[in-house]
């Protein structure tokens, strides 16, 4: 069969190709409206004007104004019918045989801007965010460095896709400075606790799932139909102050060392441009409970990178590999746990992966497990470090590889500004 074509113009390295087309929200300029959109090489395709121009007809979408809203989430929440039509719609009107909107040089002026001359915002409303612990390697490294051997890796964990309830209000688009936060730290001795810059920022290599159609209150979600409940992923820098984090999160987890700010790329990859790239997750020991065991036990094989640009310095170095095959625990059994208990989710809550660590000390996905805590510093360009400084750029990219096209994400960027005074 051959390789679907559009008439946009698309570089063969593009993450953008007409087998990709990743949903956003932007703004032709500040001072405009926010509208749906979808990617396309380096242009944005504005799908407010493609729907007013009466080309969403099919049975789901005709005479819908989901298009015409400042974010995603009415679309979100219409369920994959509606995702499915609007992408074969979209593709074939980008198709290169489509005459449609390539031969109306009047529509092509009023839906095609230059990507890196708009702004993209934050795509959903995001009511909530919820952060699980889904890698078994990131969770055995935080054990050895803080438990020990002998319980590295809590029993629970492998009973249960563990997480915490986020902060939905601090999620920032990529691109957006991150103010280094303040608060309290371990005492030393018989002192009182630390309070100041914290001194052991971090990033954290993730990616989230963003909800589609929700459930009622009290009406948990069968794990095997959870997929359809989940419109797509993006990159997620779930930015972490370790010494802050450290002091607080005995009895009941994280709080301000993690609420202070989280990067998320602008572009949903939606699971059916996803679908090529499905694999086998790994196999489950012990097996998981019946509410959690899938008849098809899916993860996807998206390769991920870090990139650190150190204040002061031109180049950027990779500081990290990993894959999204490193998940232990499924997008679909965490989303099906979340509701297990009754807990409604909505359309456009975001549901992060923690960080996803690899098994060998080049694939870690954060910088407590490249450095070991501090003590063992990072090698870049002659310079060495071990939490981030202020003015550090730190910059995640993910992609997967097809032939003879890549679909990606492009990248979640951020850059640390010095703690206010």
């Amino acid at each position: 069969m051959a390789l679907l074509k559009s008439f946009v113009d698309v570089a063969p390295d593009s993450h953008f190709p007409i087998q990709n087309l990743p949903y956003g929200v932007f703004k032709p300029d500040s001072n405009s409206t926010p509208r749906p959109a979808v990617a396309i090489g380096d242009f944005v395709l504005d799908l407010s004007a493609i729907s007013e121009a009466g080309i969403f007809d099919g049975p789901i979408l005709n005479g819908s104004d989901c298009f015409l809203q400042p974010n995603l989430n009415k679309f979100l929440a219409m369920g994959r019918p509606a995702w499915k039509e609007a992408r074969s719609t979209l593709q074939s009107l980008l198709s290169s045989t489509e005459p449609t909107l390539r031969d109306n040089d009047v529509l092509r002026s009023k839906s095609f801007y230059e990507m890196g001359k708009v702004e993209m915002v934050v795509p959903m409303v995001i009511g909530d965010y919820t952060d699980f612990f889904a890698s078994m390697h990131h969770a055995k490294n935080c054990g050895l460095m803080f438990r020990g051997p002998q319980n590295a890796i809590n029993p629970n964990w492998f009973r249960l896709p563990i997480a915490y309830h986020g902060r939905a209000s601090s999620i920032v688009i990529s691109g957006t400075d991150i103010i280094r936060p303040r608060g309290q730290a371990h005492p030393q001795g018989d002192s009182a606790p630390y309070f100041g810059p914290s001194k052991k920022l971090d990033f954290e290599l993730e990616m989230a799932a963003v909800v589609g159609p929700g459930n009622e209150l009290g009406k948990p979600i069968d794990v095997n139909n959870a997929a359809d409940h989940i419109f797509g992923l993006v990159l997620m820098n779930d930015w972490s102050a370790r010494d802050i984090q450290a002091w607080e999160y005995v009895p009941l987890g994280p709080f301000l060392g993690k609420s202070f700010g989280t990067t998320v790329s602008p572009w949903i990859v939606t699971l059916d441009a996803l679908e090529p790239f499905s694999c086998q997750a790994p196999k489950q020991d012990p097996p998981p409970l019946p509410y959690l065991a899938e008849k098809e036990s899916v993860n996807y094989d998206i390769s991920l990178e870090v990139q650190l640009k150190p204040s002061g310095k031109d180049e950027s170095s990779v500081i990290t590999k990993s894959n999204f095959q490193n998940l232990y625990w499924t997008i679909t059994q965490q989303l099906a746990h979340h509701t297990i208990n009754g807990c409604n989710l909505r359309p456009g809550d975001l549901l992060g992966t923690g960080t996803i660590s690899g098994p060998e000390p080049d694939s870690y996905g954060c910088l407590l497990e490249l450095t070991w805590n501090g003590q063992k510093p990072l090698s870049m360009n002659g310079t060495t470090q071990t939490f981030l400084q202020d003015g550090d750029q730190v910059t995640f990219s993910g992609v997967c590889k097809g032939d003879g096209y890549s679909v990606g994400f492009g990248t979640c960027t951020g850059k640390i500004l010095p703690s206010l005074p």
